[in-house]
């Protein structure tokens, strides 16, 4: 399978570099409003908890079941017309979109504006096509990671800025993240080239393939990979976790208020970046892809487990360097996929992943925030406010198995090290 020639050798390097700070920029826009947004959404529905938890479950649900329509259409588009379009047009639409939720005046207006930023956050699908672009197999792994340090990066810096301009008032996060994603608009409107040679762009947009349910038949092209997209499936239903239970699981169980979220996040957000720039590309070389998939999902369990028993935040702090090992798992069960899809049907195979996920996120979101606020409710027949962690974990394992029985089948083919 050879790289995309669309950019030189020597420029390969820089392209990477390029899509590396465009995830950047987008991961601190949404960093900016991840401490805030469940409290503006408890806010406008008069300041109860329990039922802003749902609140908060519904607007992830919702954001994920949008993306599942529009992500296969974004990843038909990037390899008909290229990924720059497709990043640039995302980055604007954010940028708008951002400025749309900060006067937004009630719930049902912030929904909209969570609707156009489900619609208008491709970058990351298409990133992750870029990627599989302009590197040899071998060392996707690799890059895969770094965009995950990107994340981490912007993890560290979003959240504090975020919970820093929440003071002043707690909309001022998302004319901050409007400013960053407009940003990198211009950014990538002067300096991100196009990855994919002309002759590598599949020959017409055929709607048939952008279809959601449809999009999915570039993995049934591709039997080997099923286990690896059930893991995939199951390992980002788990990632909803956070974004629907943990702003408010701080509240309930710490006392944390936006500010104090956005130092435990900022803490996520070095501890990624260390795992992903320094240990995943070690991790895959020195375990290989498989088995570096697995010690990441049984941290991840692990982690999960001791974030539902913390009963003091040093207890919960504990968890977080073995939690952030998770994030081996996720480049290298990429890695190991785009060895299986040539150069035309990236764009459709991380389409139809981030569908998957999109997929998952339609039922996760609601049943990790009902069971959060179930059983921080007066019905709950025990009060367990970290049940939410302690179901995550059940799934992850789930997971963890079906990572087991993918490596006995193929560890004939794959070395122990590289």
């Amino acid at each position: 399978m050879s790289v995309d020639a669309a950019i030189p050798p020597r420029g390969r390097r820089a392209a990477l570099a390029f899509i590396f700070v465009t995830v950047l920029i987008d991961v601190l826009s949404f960093g900016l409003i991840i401490p805030v947004l469940p409290h503006l959404v408890q806010k406008l529905n008069g300041g109860d908890i329990e039922h802003a938890a749902y609140w908060v479950g519904l607007f992830s649900m919702v954001f994920a079941a949008v993306q599942f329509l529009s992500s296969p259409i974004q990843g038909a588009l990037s390899d008909r017309f290229g990924r720059r379009p497709v990043i640039l047009i995302s980055c604007l639409g954010l940028g708008l979109d951002f400025v749309f939720m900060a006067l937004a005046p009630t719930l049902a207006w912030l929904m909209v504006g969570r609707i156009i930023s489900a619609i208008a956050s491709a970058s990351f699908t298409t990133a992750n096509a870029y990627i599989a672009d302009i590197t040899a197999p071998e060392q996707r792994g690799k890059a895969f990671g770094m965009i995950g340090a990107a994340f981490g990066l912007g993890f560290i810096i979003g959240p504090i800025l975020g919970g820093e301009l929440s003071v002043i008032d707690l909309r001022m996060p998302f004319w901050g993240a409007a400013c960053l994603s407009l940003l990198n608009f211009c950014y990538g409107l002067f300096v991100l080239p196009e990855s994919l040679a002309p002759g590598n762009r599949a020959p017409r947009f055929d709607w048939t393939q952008a279809r959601p349910f449809a999009s999915l038949a570039v993995i049934k092209r591709y039997p080997q990979i099923t286990d690896l997209i059930v893991i995939v499936l199951l390992a980002a239903s788990t990632h909803y976790v956070y974004q629907s239970t943990f702003v408010l699981y701080g509240d309930v169980r710490y006392g944390w208020g936006p500010q104090g979220v956005s130092y435990v996040l900022a803490v996520v957000g070095v501890l990624s970046v260390i795992v992903n720039a320094g240990l995943v590309g070690r991790m895959i070389k020195r375990f290989g892809e498989q088995r570096a998939m697995m010690l990441g999902l049984g941290c991840g369990v692990i982690g999960f487990a001791i974030y539902g028993l913390a009963a003091k935040p040093w207890m919960f702090y504990l968890g977080l360097p073995i939690s952030a090992l998770w994030a081996v798992s996720q480049p290298a069960a990429q890695a190991l996929m785009t060895r299986e899809v040539g150069a035309d049907a990236q764009g459709r195979l991380q389409g139809a992943i981030m569908s998957l996920v999109s997929l998952a996120g339609i039922a996760a979101p609601m049943t990790y925030a009902a069971t959060f606020g179930f059983f921080i409710g007066k019905r709950a027949p025990v009060y367990l406010p970290g049940a939410a962690f302690f179901l995550a974990a059940t799934v992850l394992a789930c997971a963890w198995l079906i990572a087991v029985r993918h490596a006995r089948r193929h560890a004939a083919t794959e070395p122990a090290t590289a």
